[in-house]
Order: C-alpha cells, then sequence, then structure tokens
C-alpha cells in the first residue's frame, strides 16, 4: 500500500513540474514604435530563435502607446524589453533591468511636414496641430522640446499610437507636422515618403535598448549568446537591411546616463498620470 501511494506521489509530483513547465514562457516586450501587427511580424524570427536557444515558449507583446508600455516594464511584466534608449534606462533605474546591447545605427527624432505644404521653418506651425506619439516616446520628448525652443506652443499636439499614422494624417492634411524617428521615415512606401519632407532632424541618440529583467539574471549569458548567434542568420541580417539598423552592438559606458533627462521626464508623466 506505502508502495503504491509513494508511486501515485511521484506520478502527481511529475504530472505539476509538467504543467509547471508547459505554462513557464519568456516574454519579449517590444515598445509599440509601429502597428501591433507590424511589430509581431517583425520580431517572429527572433521569437522563433530564441524560442529554441532557451527551450521554452517565447512570446512577443507589445502596448497601445508608449506610457501603457512603460508602466507594463516597470512593473517588470517582461522578461526582455526591447525599448527606446530613455525607457531602457528608466527601467534600468527604477526596475533594476540589466541593459544588453543596441543597434549600431544611430537614433534620430524628426518632425515631418508635407512637401508641398505651407510649412518651410518652425514659425509657420505657429498654432497648428502637430502630431506625436505618446507623451511618454522619445521622438515626442524630442519634439516637445525643439517646439519650445522655437517658441511654439506645445498645447498643439496631439497624440496617435503608431508612427505610420502620423505621415499618413500629414499627407491627407489633418496635421501640419508630426514628429517620428529618422528610420520609421526612412521605411514608409516610396509614394508617401514622397510626399513629406524632414523640417528638423535631432543629434544622435541612443536607439532601441534591449534590457533583461533581474529576475532572468540567471540565463543572462545563455540570452546574450543566443542574440549575438542569432544575428549571423540570414533572417536576422534580413531584419536588419529593412530596418536599417546595421546590427547589434554593445552599449558604450555611460551611454545609457545620457538619456537621464529623458528618463526623468517619462517618470513625471507616468507619475502625473492616471494610468
Amino acid at each position: 500500500m506505502k508502495t503504491a501511494l509513494m508511486v501515485c506521489f511521484v506520478v502527481v509530483t511529475l504530472l505539476a513540474a509538467g504543467t509547471a513547465r508547459a505554462r513557464e514562457s519568456f516574454v519579449i516586450g517590444v515598445a509599440p514604435h509601429t502597428s501591433a501587427r507590424v511589430i509581431l511580424e517583425m520580431y517572429q524570427p527572433l521569437r522563433q530563435y530564441m524560442e529554441k536557444a532557451l527551450d521554452i515558449p517565447v512570446e512577443i507583446v507589445t502596448a497601445p502607446d508608449f506610457d501603457t508600455f512603460a508602466r507594463r516594464g516597470l512593473a517588470k511584466e517582461f522578461d526582455l524589453a526591447v525599448t527606446t534608449g530613455h525607457q531602457a534606462r528608466l527601467f534600468q533605474t527604477d526596475a533594476k533591468y540589466i541593459p544588453i546591447l543596441t543597434y549600431k545605427a544611430d537614433f534620430r527624432a524628426v518632425a515631418l511636414v508635407a512637401d508641398a505644404g505651407s510649412v518651410r521653418k518652425p514659425a509657420d506651425l505657429k498654432g497648428k496641430p502637430v502630431l506625436g506619439l505618446s507623451p511618454a516616446s522619445l521622438v515626442t520628448l524630442w519634439g516637445l522640446h525643439w517646439m519650445k525652443e522655437n517658441k511654439l506652443d506645445t498645447s498643439t499636439v496631439k497624440f496617435v499610437s503608431a508612427s505610420d499614422s502620423v505621415a499618413q494624417l500629414i499627407v491627407a492634411g489633418e496635421a501640419a507636422a508630426g514628429f517620428t524617428s529618422l528610420a520609421n521615415y526612412q521605411k514608409l512606401t516610396p509614394a508617401v515618403r514622397s510626399q513629406l519632407r524632414v523640417l528638423a532632424e535631432s543629434k544622435p541618440m541612443v536607439g532601441r535598448v534591449y534590457v533583461l529583467n533581474k529576475s532572468r539574471a540567471a540565463l543572462q549569458k545563455k540570452i546574450e549568446a543566443a542574440l549575438w548567434a542569432f544575428a549571423a542568420t540570414p533572417e536576422a541580417k534580413t531584419y536588419f537591411e529593412n530596418n536599417k539598423l546595421e546590427g547589434y552592438r554593445k552599449l558604450r559606458p555611460g551611454e545609457l546616463k545620457e538619456m537621464d533627462p529623458f528618463a526623468a521626464e517619462v517618470r513625471k508623466a507616468l507619475n502625473n498620470s492616471v494610468p
């Protein structure tokens, strides 16, 4: 009888362990720099590669806007986050995420206007509608600083969920200008891009950064090795080329600390707003 009970206990224990393993997954959160559909498609090769490397299910998730993404990151909902430099810095300082790597290509923000429109200089935007992503996005924060430097009223700024929407609304005449990343501007179709013009461009900033949840620190070496190995695959090279990212690189010493002023603005905005 004791032997039978012991066998039952072992079977139940193994089943419970198997169920726990089946439920375990590795969540990669990607900042909403474009639509959710595009992000999920864009990161499928990485998801599939990491799933094999880690031998557990891997999920790609995003958020409806940068503010929500920041809150989820600070709540440690992501095992690995791929986000803009200022949010990466916020995750590092406030939630103890571990910086892993970034992209070789410089990150720049741009102010776009309609090529055939009347806006030729910053002053031409006075009193006109301007588009940004969420208030917590790096391109929007840069854009707001740029507007203030040019003595423009930032209350005219409205927010949309994706950079491709910014371009489409400017082309449609529903906004006089909009802020996006240079890379996302370059990824627009030739037909749309030909109808736009860059009015202003930021200096280079650290781009999207991969940061690891501290709870996964035991996997850091394995994850880093997998990412560098992925970078050598044809799928990754296609991804880098299509998105003008040039590949991965290590972060330079103090590079994320340069994002402190922007990270502080996100922290303040999140503290002052209701989720």
